[in-house]
């Protein structure tokens, strides 16, 4: 699972699936697959900008999808989230997974990882403002 929080897309696949969508853009409907594709890649960047566009398209399919077709979206959601340290929104989409396949190990597996970054994080604000408070 950690392979799968800290992978990131060659540039190469980026610009390719990038190409992809522009040009179903262009010509003026963006397919469920190549939309998917591109946010994938987008997840994956080392760029803070490129993982929210990525979030945004995934949040799109996630809105126009089936709970059945949602699996892949949710997943990447949380994915992404997680990336961006935003491990609340990670945690909501994690379980809203959870709640329609609650034996998805991939997914229990990746609410473990988050809850415990989620722990770590507040440890560290706590550990920070109990050293405002006694200084």
């Amino acid at each position: 699972m950690e392979a799968v929080l800290s992978d990131v897309v060659a540039p190469e696949d980026l610009k390719k699936f990038e190409k992809k969508y522009n040009n179903e853009l262009l010509k003026g409907s963006v397919s469920k697959e190549t939309k998917f594709e591109y946010a994938w890649c987008l997840i994956r960047s080392k760029y803070t900008d490129d993982i929210k566009k990525g979030v945004l398209l995934l949040e799109e399919l996630v809105h126009k999808s089936s709970k059945d077709d949602s699996r892949d979206f949710l997943f990447y959601l949380a994915v992404a989230n997680y990336r961006l340290k935003e491990y609340e929104k990670a945690l909501k989409y994690i379980r809203t997974l959870l709640r329609n396949e609650p034996g998805n190990k991939q997914a229990l597996e990746l609410e473990k990882l988050i809850e415990k970054a989620l722990k770590k994080g507040n440890a560290v604000v706590l550990d920070y403002t109990i050293t405002l408070i006694t200084a």
